[in-house]
């Protein structure tokens, strides 16, 4: 079976976030667009003539969410990462920002100390902020290989108002996936100091080979009891536009915490064509993803020899996970709005490292996952741009 990442595929006029927005994100309607955590690729034929079959159906009504999502979530969970997921674990939700925030509303208070650990995609800071809860940095380290947990600023960072600690794993924007030490080791602390721990795992199954995801309920039973992991298909099959996210809660009494909020906001479910692309995606998606990582490999393998031969004095860390790169334009000596329009007067359109939090100061976000032509193309902007 053979599957075509290589064909470009436009997106104009789709009401796309990424290209159709160009104008107001960067000022200009022509850069190419490296910068929303979307791909350009076509979504799997299985997701695809499921939506359409479904479509064919003329009424698109209120919609039951049927066992079969939840039995398609757990056979992935287990296939994929070795977890064991009970059903009463799982709750359907619509989109994972929307989650996050509802756990941080589920499982703190107002004005209480939410951790974050940054620089991170940024919906985790802004669902602590905006929620009225304060966020409580603990920066990561940044090291030739990519980041690595500050434990001892963390646990001198944590007093008794800090309820919750917002996890990315794998981690956006630096691609490192999360050892089992470093997890066992974040677990103590947060037993220690009676934390709960929100795991944003959306980017869990876009694993290079060489490393392994571990979800963090998955570690040990003790920490399980105090976890919420959050996926989605939306990145791995890229239907991020479906909407569709699922907490997994092992603890009855987190969980009654989680369904009462949710309950509150009207946010149990999703939308009716969410649940149709999940089980189409996990049931079926399994050889297109795995020929999408393969592809996604071959990319970096060009990002590597390019910036090898023509941008050495760019730190740039290839990627555990994810199909993102964090470029460390720090050599360079500019701030971060001289860096940034630097870029688009090259013609490319990246996310800003301090979008990420202050950390990412003389750092930029770069999205891969695009086919070789428009990748071959952004490295040529990116050498005139960053010599």
């Amino acid at each position: 079976m053979t599957f075509d990442f290589d064909t470009p595929l436009s997106r104009l006029g789709t009401h796309s976030v990424k290209y159709d927005l160009r104008r107001l994100k960067f000022g200009r309607d022509d850069v190419l667009p490296l910068w929303v955590a979307d791909m350009d690729f076509a979504a799997p034929d299985c997701v695809r003539e499921a939506l359409a079959a479904r479509l064919a159906h003329p009424i698109y009504g209120y919609t039951l969410t049927p066992p079969s999502t939840h039995e398609a979530i757990m056979d992935w969970q287990w296939r994929r990462h070795g977890w064991r997921v009970e059903k009463e674990w799982i709750s359907l939700l619509p989109g994972l920002v929307p989650a996050l925030a509802l756990c941080v509303q589920a499982f703190s208070r107002p004005g209480e100390g939410v951790v974050v650990q940054t620089p991170v995609y940024n919906p985790l800071f802004e669902a602590v902020e905006r929620n009225g809860r304060r966020p409580v940095r603990n920066p990561l380290l940044w090291e030739a290989r990519g980041h690595r947990m500050d434990f001892a600023r963390l646990e001198a960072d944590l007093d008794p108002d800090i309820r919750l600690l917002l996890l990315c794993s794998p981690h956006n924007p630096g691609g490192r996936v999360w050892r089992r030490e470093e997890l066992e080791r974040l677990g103590e602390i947060c037993l220690r100091h009676d934390l709960v721990v929100v795991s944003d795992e959306i980017h869990a199954d876009l694993v290079y080979p060489g490393h392994r995801h571990l979800p963090l309920a998955a570690v040990a039973p003790e920490l399980a009891a105090r976890t919420v992991v959050l996926n989605s298909p939306g990145k791995t099959f890229n239907i991020a536009g479906l909407n569709t996210a699922y907490a997994i809660c092992p603890d009855p009494a987190l969980r009654a915490r989680l369904h009462a909020a949710a309950s509150t906001l009207h946010l149990e479910g999703v939308n009716l064509f969410g649940p149709v692309a999940l089980e189409a995606a996990y049931g079926g998606g399994e050889a297109w993803l795995a020929a999408l990582l393969d592809y996604l490999r071959g990319n970096l393998d060009r990002v590597r020899d390019h910036f090898a031969a023509h941008l050495p004095h760019i730190g740039c860390p290839l990627p555990e996970a994810t199909f993102l790169l964090w470029l460390d334009c720090r050599a360079l000596g500019l701030d971060a709005s001289t860096l940034r329009q630097r870029l688009i007067d090259a013609g490319l359109g990246l996310s800003p490292g301090t979008q990420f939090g202050p950390e990412g100061s003389g750092f930029m976000r770069l999205n891969f996952a695009l086919p070789r032509t428009g990748l071959d193309a952004a490295l040529r902007l990116l050498g005139a741009a960053l010599r």
